[in-house]
């Protein structure tokens, strides 16, 4: 009897709780998904899709807390993120009138360039999209190479992108901002602070302070073209700007 060989064929479908049937299913299918499969009883099981790939939800487990999103996780990987963040980001205001940054469910910022962004749905699981070429030596805690107001940005960028820790990256960047800030370049500046107002707005902070500061910088034409190619994604930047 000959052995059956393994081959390179598989196909793996995540399977996370459901705290919530009718909350899942309205989400999901807000944002395009189809629902191929759902069964409330004798247990939760639901299966989507939408474009080439499937996420699964069964039972939650007994005291499971959407709110601390560690519930399950699934990461998809894909060639170019952006255009996976343009149509959710486009399906949530189409049905929902705005983007949903902040609470539960909800997406995390892109910024240009950016190799990842997070959906988090109303269970807290997290849905990871990932550009495949994604650098693999990435520095936590920010990169060696960089000082000053620029580490505390890129240690922010990581805090907020790769740990979706938007509370930390806060305080990160600006303790950064007090430390570096006067030593910066007013444009190096000027996006620290713009940072600090979209966390801001996202945690329910006051942003008074961060748009006083900026406001109070003097920007050249050029400065204003770095920040807006940089920040463009961000909503309001145009009026935060001096």
């Amino acid at each position: 009897m000959s052995e059956i060989a393994v081959r390179p064929n598989e196909t793996t479908v995540p399977l996370m709780p459901c705290a919530s049937v009718e909350e899942t299913l309205a989400f999901y299918e807000a944002l395009g998904f189809e629902a191929t499969y759902r069964q409330s009883k004798p247990y939760v099981y639901l299966a989507l899709r939408w474009s080439g790939f499937q996420l699964h939800f069964g039972p939650a487990p007994k005291g499971l807390d959407p709110a601390r999103e560690e519930s399950g996780g699934c990461l998809v990987m894909v060639d170019a993120v952006a255009p996976y963040h343009a149509a959710i980001v486009a399906a949530m205001r189409r049905v929902y009138g705005k983007v949903l940054s902040s609470g539960l469910p909800r997406i995390t910022r892109y910024r240009t360039g950016a190799s990842r962004f997070t959906l988090i749905d109303p269970s807290g699981n997290s849905i990871i999209f990932i550009q495949r070429d994604e650098p693999a030596d990435l520095e936590y805690g920010g990169s060696k190479k960089l000082t000053g107001l620029a580490k505390a940005l890129d240690n922010a960028r990581i805090l907020r992108e790769f740990k979706l820790d938007d509370l930390q990256a806060f305080r990160a960047l600006k303790s950064g901002v007090r430390r570096h800030g006067a030593d910066a370049l007013a444009v190096e500046r000027a996006i620290g602070l713009c940072h600090l107002i979209d966390l801001a707005m996202v945690l329910g902070e006051p942003t008074d302070p961060w748009i006083s500061d900026l406001r109070g910088l003097e920007l050249t034409s050029s400065d204003r073209q770095r920040i807006e190619s940089e920040l463009g994604h961000l909503e309001g930047l145009q009026e935060w700007l001096p």
